[in-house]
């Protein structure tokens, strides 16, 4: 039997904390009860799916905003959705090569640091300082 849905048993149900949950509602993920006159909110069990849903998409990298366009296209819209999907994946491949750029430009100062005897020049600050090596 599952309890009255309240803010703290969604949320511990979701795995998120209330403040999520509110911070969900605040930005239209999902939608508040509303509050009877005498007790507390109660949420539908499918607020927690939903929930799970933003986090699973959140650790795909899509942003609240990306994720909110995919629940506004729902079921029924897959050809929609896989354009969002290829889209997400594009800019993803291109955070990789700007990464892997800068991951060698690291490797190279601390090549520099490592392969010199200079105790009063570090060419990685000298480099940052703009007074060696271009980046």
């Amino acid at each position: 039997m599952v309890k009255a849905l309240t803010i703290g048993y969604l949320a511990r149900m979701a795995g998120v904390n209330i403040e999520t949950v509110r911070y969900y509602q605040r930005t239209g993920l999902i939608d508040e009860p509303p509050k009877p006159s005498s007790g507390y909110r109660i949420y539908p069990l499918q607020t927690v799916d939903r929930i799970k849903f933003i986090k699973r998409a959140q650790g795909l990298g899509f942003s609240l905003k990306e994720i909110n366009e995919l629940l506004e296209l729902g079921d029924g819209h897959c050809a929609d959705v896989r354009v969002k999907a290829e889209e997400k994946r594009a800019h993803i491949e291109q955070q990789i090569i700007e990464l892997t750029k800068l991951r060698n430009t690291l490797d190279t100062l601390i090549n520099s640091c490592q392969n010199t005897d200079d105790s009063v020049h570090c060419p990685i600050v000298e480099t940052l300082a703009g007074q060696g090596t271009e980046l």
